[in-house]
């Protein structure tokens, strides 16, 4: 038996060289048979042993194993195991006497893609290479397709997840603007949301807020006193005590607040924080008298913040008092007024901490409203800067 001469077909090739064909046997006849059958098409190694075939992957790459399965020390039927871990990509095809037929269709379900019977029939063994290396081939195509389609969903995930950023922060800067428009008509609480937010965010994660909850927590503070456009200005900005029908209508802002929002879906946790922040948890609260764990864990955190800055900031009438009188006043109405488990992540905070969010803030805010005197003193990335060192106060490691 002899090969024939054959002109290499495009087929047979791998990167542009021809595709390698390991031929592993003991019997040095089988080998130089095969060998002369395939070489002219073909780029033919061969190896006497398993385990010499084994070392020869770890220099090199073979699209096709032709192999015996009984040998000295390792058989076919190892190195094919072997093969499955270290190169799953490479085709394998096992040699079996007539004897061994029962062995060679083991190896099948083990993994092999087909077996070739001695004696040989060239023509047969042609055609089995030639299956083999097109089974190969289309194995390589799907693999590089689905490595491709991972990518692909990699970048257009990527790319989805900085739109979604972009609009969030379009959605933010919106809601921020909407929020300075209505300080405008109440000059005592100029800063105050802003303030908020970020007491409120740090705090959140103090208590061990995520994700969509830390989210709620912070529109929900942005936008706590939104349900003020429905309230009259005379009252709004009013410079006495108000009256008990005054009042009256001054606490119909949550409620004015939650319509104003409703049905806004990526607002929907922060509505609840702008319906409930005026509830308490003895259930003394407005509008809905909501008691205890029913209020919503963010406007529990929210109305904690919320006096913790109202009592800290200066009001026209007065000085802001010390960290440590607030400090006294959330203690005392812990457990009625504040949900006591909110409290204690209040005092775990640092008071240095709670008072550089403070000034970062107030510094933040002043370089909104007063860009160019503020760039002449700082510069121009400024509000980065100071976004940046407010964010490491609030995610700094707990």
């Amino acid at each position: 038996m002899h090969s024939t001469t054959k002109k290499a077909n495009g087929n047979n090739y791998s990167n542009g060289h021809l595709k390698q064909i390991l031929i592993v046997d003991d019997d040095e006849g089988i080998v130089r048979l095969l060998t002369e059958c395939l070489v002219d098409d073909y780029d033919c190694a061969t190896a006497a042993s398993a385990e010499e075939a084994l070392a020869k992957f770890r220099v090199n790459e073979f699209q096709l194993v032709i192999s015996d399965i009984l040998m000295p020390g390792m058989t076919g039927l190892d190195l094919l195991a072997q093969l499955k871990t270290i190169a799953p990509k490479t085709v394998v095809v096992m040699i079996s006497g007539v004897q061994t037929v029962e062995s060679a269709i083991n190896a099948l379900r083990l993994g092999a893609f087909d077996y070739l019977v001695k004696p040989f029939n060239l023509q047969n063994v042609e055609a089995v290479v030639k299956r083999s290396l097109e089974h190969y081939d289309l194995v390589t195509a799907k693999l590089l397709y689905e490595y491709q389609l991972e990518e692909l969903v990699k970048q257009r995930t990527a790319e989805l997840g900085d739109a979604l950023v972009s609009l969030e922060d379009a959605y933010r800067s919106t809601l921020r603007a909407l929020t300075t428009a209505l300080e405008t008509r109440d000059l005592e609480t100029h800063g105050h949301s802003e303030r908020v937010v970020s007491f409120s965010l740090r705090l959140g994660r103090e208590f061990g807020l995520e994700g969509p909850q830390m989210k709620a927590l912070e529109f929900g503070a942005l936008l706590h006193d939104i349900g003020k456009i429905g309230v009259p200005d005379s009252i709004l900005r009013k410079p006495a005590k108000l009256t008990e029908d005054e009042w009256i209508l001054m606490r119909e802002h949550p409620a004015h607040g939650k319509q104003i929002i409703k049905g806004i879906k990526f607002l929907e946790g922060a509505a609840r924080v702008v319906a409930q922040h005026h509830e308490r948890w003895n259930g003394t609260g407005y509008p809905q008298k909501l008691r205890g764990a029913d209020i919503d864990v963010c406007a529990r955190i929210f109305s904690v913040v919320d006096a913790f800055d109202a009592i800290t900031s200066d009001r026209p009438y007065r000085r802001g008092r010390s960290y440590e009188d607030a400090v006294r006043e959330l203690e005392q109405h812990s457990g009625s007024q504040f949900d006591a488990e909110v409290v204690s992540a209040f005092k775990r905070v640092p008071a240095a901490e709670w008072e550089e969010i403070r000034k970062l803030t107030i510094l933040n805010s002043a370089a909104a409203y007063k860009p160019v005197k503020i760039q002449l003193l700082y510069g121009d990335n400024l509000s980065n800067v100071l976004h940046s060192r407010i964010n490491s106060l609030i995610h700094r490691p707990l």
